[in-house]
């Protein structure tokens, strides 16, 4: 039987989602999917591989990542969420799990992924916040960021917003949503998409800081998508303060969005 489950994770202190194919490295290196796997397999008494909605990098946060396995037993939905957790480290948790179709998969399956990204916008470095919050010591005008975001909407070519090591086929995504609001002195950056290319919300983030700092105006954010070339796009913006905030699926599974 197949089993979706959502996880929450404090990415600070993994090297990302990705278990490294490399089977000494695997042992070494602390990866999210790694020690999920290692839990859920106590849970099933056999080995289980996780299969996830988007793989998130060193450093970034999940808040509602949604992965699902096959395993060979059955548990209840309770067993899964209170048994992994009992294996897990403290900053990862698994906060539900229900049982799918086999043609469910947490990433094919997937219509939409929410990301936010959160910067600390003052003179003063953040101690209590470090790792959970990009720091901007530079005034960031939110306006600005604002108009600069909306040349983001829709179908696109995100080449210049991609990593060189991205390895997706294609460099169209649609973003349905992208706004820039302030709440004090943070600034944060809440974008929606089909999918993600790989240091995307990064790259677009750094743009849109580059725009609210006053270095370019809002229209050069256009100049950089236009061009198709990620020399054009700035620098990319730090790891700390992004947050995968949850993944939109088809009305009938009943994985509806809880955030």
């Amino acid at each position: 039987m197949r089993i979706a489950l959502g996880i929450e994770y404090d990415g600070s202190r993994f090297c990302g989602w990705q278990i490294q194919k490399d089977s000494q490295q695997a042992k070494t290196v602390r990866t999210v999917q790694g020690c999920l796997e290692q839990a859920l397999s106590s849970v099933a008494n056999h080995s289980v591989r996780v299969h996830c909605a988007g793989r998130t990098d060193t450093g970034v946060h999940g808040c509602e990542q949604v992965v699902h396995v096959d395993v060979q037993v059955e548990r209840t939905e309770y067993s899964w969420v209170f048994g992994a957790n009992a294996n897990l480290p403290k900053d990862v948790s698994v906060l539900w799990a229900k049982s799918v179709s086999e043609d469910f998969h947490a990433r094919f399956s997937a219509l939409r992924r929410r990301y936010r990204y959160i910067i600390l916008n003052r003179h003063v470095r953040p101690a209590l916040e470090s790792g959970y919050v990009t720091w901007e010591y530079r005034p960031l005008d939110v306006v600005r960021m604002n108009q600069g975001a909306q040349y983001l909407q829709g179908e696109q070519d995100f080449s210049s917003f991609r990593a060189y090591a991205c390895q997706a086929k294609s460099p169209v995504r649609t973003v349905y949503d992208l706004k820039v609001s302030r709440d004090g002195e943070k600034i944060i950056i809440d974008i929606e998409a089909n999918a993600f290319l790989h240091h995307m919300v990064r790259n677009i983030a750094g743009v849109l800081m580059s725009v609210g700092a006053g270095e370019r105006e809002p229209r050069w954010v256009k100049d950089v998508l236009d061009a198709q070339d990620r020399v054009s796009g700035g620098v990319t913006a730090p790891a700390a303060g992004l947050y995968l905030r949850g993944v939109t699926y088809p009305e009938g599974l009943g994985l509806s969005p809880n955030l």
